[in-house]
């Protein structure tokens, strides 16, 4: 089983290859695309670990010069000092226009790298070796890249396109349980938001809370069906003056809730589940959508072990206030990505406080 799916953006088109096995294929991939001989691997300890000799092997086989420096893991080091250990390390190996920055982990290496890369001599090469479910499905294509503020997530950033997307299925097999889990709440996302018949099968699944749970031909469909229906919105969309917007349905209580909880509490798929149940709770009492609906969705976030309620310690007015920090506020109105049917949602402003408020009581743990 092979996939090679086009994202195509004027300038800026490239392939993300699904594949079993295809960490191997690294270096062979690189060398017919006309990137420079320097490469600086980004990763984690634990990433690196299980594949960082296998990554950097396959990149050396093909001709590459390779470095690598690994970033601490977590969210709460998805910061400037962390970007800045980056910069350093691409000035100590005399990193070139021409070079290129690969990322082989989670979705705070991918971001944190595609930054680096987007800001270091104006702009290298990146290429996304995703490692998490979460990265496979979401954040490795489309080009956001960006860093977290103290006060909210991912506030600074760029839009920059990698050269390359590779998916290797069977580094799936490492994830920790909570991590695929995470990952799994972007893919529910998709079946809302896009693609009915994803959310159908994933309806169909008895479990989705563990990979070795979900059958490899179901956990193959969900790669390539996540990765198209991203493709097809980015393509459209490339930076987020419309239609792409809709992929922040449950960022936008997601995002507060992440923050004021410091990072620490919830993975960001988790956050994602709370607010994709907030947000179908939402559209139940602007009336864009059916009690059923939100309830199968909701049966869907519980199937994949996600939290569907706010912790109790969390203060409503803080997290209503939050709200305005996030980048999708506009003239101080917050945006709403909200459920009209399975497979559609709409993007709104018109959102009355005092509707937030009484959804945020009835998820409150």
């Amino acid at each position: 089983m092979s996939s090679v799916i086009k994202v195509d953006i004027p300038e800026n088109s490239y392939e993300i290859t699904v594949a079993p096995g295809s960490l191997d294929q690294l270096g062979e991939k690189m060398s017919g695309m006309k990137l420079g001989k320097k490469v600086l691997l980004v990763s984690n300890p634990m990433i690196f670990k299980h594949y960082g000799e296998r990554a950097i092997a396959s990149l050396e086989n093909a001709g590459f010069e390779v470095v690598h420096y690994n970033l601490p893991p977590g969210e709460r080091y998805k910061t400037l000092n962390s970007i800045q250990k980056i910069y350093d390390m691409a000035l100590q190996h005399r990193l070139e226009r021409s070079s290129t920055m690969v990322a082989l982990g989670g979705g705070v290496v991918g971001d944190m790298t595609g930054f680096a890369a987007a800001t270091w001599l104006r702009g290298i090469n990146v290429v996304q070796v995703p490692t998490s479910l979460l990265a496979m499905v979401d954040s490795s294509v489309g080009g956001k890249t960006g860093v977290n503020h103290p006060q909210g997530k991912n506030l600074i950033g760029a839009f920059h396109q990698p050269s390359l997307v590779l998916i290797d299925p069977e580094v799936l097999k490492t994830l920790p349980a909570r991590e695929f889990r995470a990952g799994m709440a972007e893919v529910i996302k998709y079946g809302v938001i896009w693609d009915a018949e994803l959310f159908t099968q994933l309806e169909a699944s008895k479990h989705l809370d563990q990979l070795r749970y979900v059958k490899s031909d179901l956990t193959y469909y969900i790669l390539t069906h996540s990765c198209q229906a991203k493709a097809d919105v980015v393509s459209k969309d490339e930076k987020e003056s419309g239609l792409r917007a809709i992929l922040n349905y449950g960022h936008t209580i997601g995002h507060a809730v992440e923050s004021l909880t410091n990072y620490r509490m919830f993975k960001h798929g988790e956050a994602v589940g709370i607010g994709m149940v907030a947000a179908g709770g939402i559209a139940v009492k602007l009336g864009l959508w059916e009690q059923e609906d939100t309830e199968r969705q909701d049966a869907i976030i519980k199937k994949a072990g996600l939290p569907t309620q706010l912790p109790a310690s969390l203060d409503h007015g803080e997290l209503i206030d939050a709200l305005q920090l996030d980048k999708k506020v506009k003239s101080g109105k917050v945006r709403f990505v909200l459920p009209t049917q399975i497979g559609a949602v709409k993007v709104t402003d018109e959102v009355p406080t005092d509707i937030i408020k009484q959804v945020l009581v009835e998820i409150a743990g």
